[in-house]
């Protein structure tokens, strides 16, 4: 079974609802992403007992499987975190239209993190044969340093047409395969980061989700940098991160095991 970003935009009332839901308030509009047929791993189903993530947020449910045997220092730091609660309550305080929306810092102010290493940084691992496709979901380091890993990560959300035609010739120049190079073109994504970051997860289902929060309004980041976050209004939160063998539990089950949670601890 090939997989594909969930496109949602199928019949013209799904269209209508969709990018009322991204752009009333907002300048951006909720991409059109079409089918990717590919036997790149990353547009592959995962099958049972695969590794995954349940991402439960304040916008939707997103599904990514990940990858232990390609950046096992990465999952299992993410997984280790999401199991002892450090992502409960967090927000997504990166969002940027075309490029990616970020989580993962406990403050919420994308200047801090940690790691189930004693809080040493975490290397990186980058696998050839996991790509910045849209949808990817990755390791985010900090200052420039490809080996500065903790547990911040983000999410691809690259537009279908980021990879044009003079960036596949570079990117078949450079080695990658035609299937590489075919997947780039038909889903987008953020080639030059392959070597600087790690890949170690993929959407597979809620990438529609992961588009909204890249829709969002936003303002500039108060530290000056050339980031921006979502305005109050517009607060993304993650509610909790369930770490699952495929195909995992439901939306519904998570929803009362949160629940359950919240009484427990009143």
């Amino acid at each position: 079974m090939v997989l594909h970003p969930k496109k949602r935009c199928l019949a013209l009332g799904l269209a209508l609802v969709a990018v009322c839901l991204c752009s009333c308030g907002s300048r951006y509009s909720l991409p059109n992403r079409p089918t990717v047929d590919s036997t790149e791993r990353q547009f592959t189903a995962p099958t049972e007992g695969d590794l995954i993530a349940i991402f439960t947020t304040s916008l939707g449910e997103v599904r990514a499987v990940l990858y232990p045997d390609a950046a096992p220092m990465a999952v299992y730091n993410f997984a280790g975190l999401a199991r002892s609660g450090y992502y409960d309550g967090t927000v997504i305080w990166r969002c940027e239209y075309g490029f990616a929306v970020q989580g993962g810092d406990a403050t919420g102010t994308g200047h801090s993190g940690a790691t189930i290493y004693t809080n040493n940084p975490i290397p990186l691992e980058a696998a050839s044969s996991l790509r910045h496709y849209a949808g990817a979901l990755c390791a985010a380091t900090t200052k420039g340093d490809p080996n500065s890993g903790e547990s911040q990560f983000y999410f691809v959300t690259a537009l279908p047409d980021s990879v044009d035609k003079d960036l596949q010739a570079q990117l078949s120049a450079g080695g990658y395969s035609e299937a590489q190079v075919a997947a780039y073109a038909a889903a987008g994504g953020l080639p030059y980061l392959d070597n600087t970051d790690t890949v170690f997860g993929q959407v597979y289902e809620g990438m529609d989700v992961v588009d909204r929060m890249a829709c969002v309004d936003t303002v500039q980041n108060e530290d000056g940098s050339d980031t921006y976050r979502p305005t109050e209004a517009d607060t993304i939160t993650i509610e909790r991160v369930t770490i699952a063998r495929y195909p995992g539990p439901t939306a519904a089950e998570i929803k009362d095991q949160i629940q359950a949670s919240a009484e427990t601890a009143q």
